[in-house]
C-alpha cells in the first residue's frame, strides 16, 4: 500500500471520527492504568460496568491499597482471569506509591515494570494519558493493519512498528483509536462489514469483493 492510499484512509477516518478516543471510562491516569489492566481478554463495557462501582470508593493507589486484595475482587470479580489482575493492581499499587509518588510514569520503562503492564498497556497510557504518538496493537489493530494491507506483519511488534513508520504523522496520535473502532465495529474478524466500511474502495483485502456481494 503506497502513501497516498494510507493518507485517505487516514483522511476519511478523521472526517467520520474527529476526536475519537478510549471507550473505557477514566478520570485520571491512574483510572485510565487500572481499566487497561483490567481490559485483558475483557470487554470494555464488562471493565466499565466494573470500574465504575470501583472508582466511587477506591480510585487512588493509596485508596485501592486500603481496600486490600480480598474486597478489590469483590469488584472486579465479573472480569476474566480477576484473580490474577487484583494480584497485580495491589502490586502496581505499592510500586506507585514508593517509587513514582503515587503518579503514573510517563515513560515506557517505568511503565512496563510495573505488574499487568506490557508493552500494549504501556502504548495505550501514553497515547491515551499523556498524548504520546504511540500505537498499542490489539487483536483488532493487528487484523485491520494485516487484512487492509496498512501495515502488515506477522506479529504486533513488527505491525506496530510499520503503523509508526507509515501512517501520516498528522494522523499518527488518534490512528490507534480509529484503527481498533473499525475493527471492532466494521472490519470484524468473522463476518467484515465489507459493505459499510468507509474505506472500501481503499482496502487490499482479498475477500472484500465477496463478502460485499454476500452481505447484500
Amino acid at each position: 500500500m503506497n502513501k497516498t492510499k494510507r493518507t485517505e484512509i487516514f483522511t476519511r477516518l478523521r472526517a467520520q471520527n474527529p476526536k475519537p478516543t478510549t471507550e473505557l471510562n477514566y478520570q485520571s491516569p491512574f483510572e485510565l492504568l487500572i481499566a487497561v489492566i483490567l481490559s485483558a481478554q475483557a470487554t470494555d463495557i464488562g471493565v466499565n460496568k466494573a470500574t465504575d462501582k470501583l472508582y466511587a470508593v477506591a480510585n487512588t493507589p493509596e485508596a485501592i491499597l486500603a481496600l486490600g486484595e480480598k474486597d478489590l475482587k469483590e469488584y472486579i470479580k465479573t472480569i476474566g482471569l480477576f484473580n490474577g489482575k487484583a494480584a497485580n493492581i495491589i502490586k502496581t499499587c505499592q510500586l506507585l506509591i514508593e517509587q513514582h509518588g503515587s503518579k503514573v510514569p510517563q515513560d515506557r520503562a517505568s511503565l512496563e515494570a510495573l505488574p499487568g503492564v506490557g508493552r500494549k498497556t504501556a502504548n495505550v497510557i501514553l497515547n491515551t494519558a499523556f498524548g504520546q504518538p504511540t500505537i498499542a496493537v490489539d487483536t483488532h489493530i493487528f487484523r485491520v493493519s494485516n487484512r487492509t494491507g496498512i501495515a502488515p506483519g506477522k506479529n504486533v511488534v513488527e505491525v506496530e512498528m510499520k503503523l509508526l513508520k507509515f501512517v501520516p504523522e498528522e494522523f499518527m496520535h488518534d490512528a490507534h483509536h480509529w484503527l481498533i473502532l473499525l475493527g471492532r465495529y466494521v472490519c470484524k474478524a468473522r463476518k467484515p462489514d465489507c459493505q459499510n466500511c468507509i474505506i472500501n474502495d481503499l482496502c487490499e483485502y482479498k475477500k472484500k469483493l465477496m463478502n460485499s456481494l454476500l452481505s447484500r
